[in-house]
């Protein structure tokens, strides 16, 4: 089960496991992501941000979300549309 925490305002913030998380991610943006993928940038970074508690990494869904539309690149009318963002 996965852990609560109660913030400032009183809402109780869930954190989610890294399996869950994947699975947060994917189902809610359509990209894949799996708790391999997040395990490595855990390690080499690019990843979103995460809690430990003991050895289990902890992730909250506005961290991922933040995360996975960071990775959503801009509208394209083409593959060859290689016009940069200023």
């Amino acid at each position: 089960m996965n852990p609560d925490t109660q913030t400032e305002r009183g809402h109780v913030l869930r954190y989610l496991r890294r399996a869950d998380a994947a699975s947060y991610v994917q189902a809610s943006y359509g990209f894949p992501c799996s708790p391999q993928w997040l395990a490595k940038l855990a390690v080499v970074g690019g990843g979103p941000l995460f809690h430990k508690a003991g050895r289990t990494p902890l992730y909250a869904p506005s961290d991922l979300d933040a995360w996975a539309r960071a990775r959503i690149g801009r509208p394209r009318h083409s593959t060859s549309d290689t016009s940069r963002e200023a």
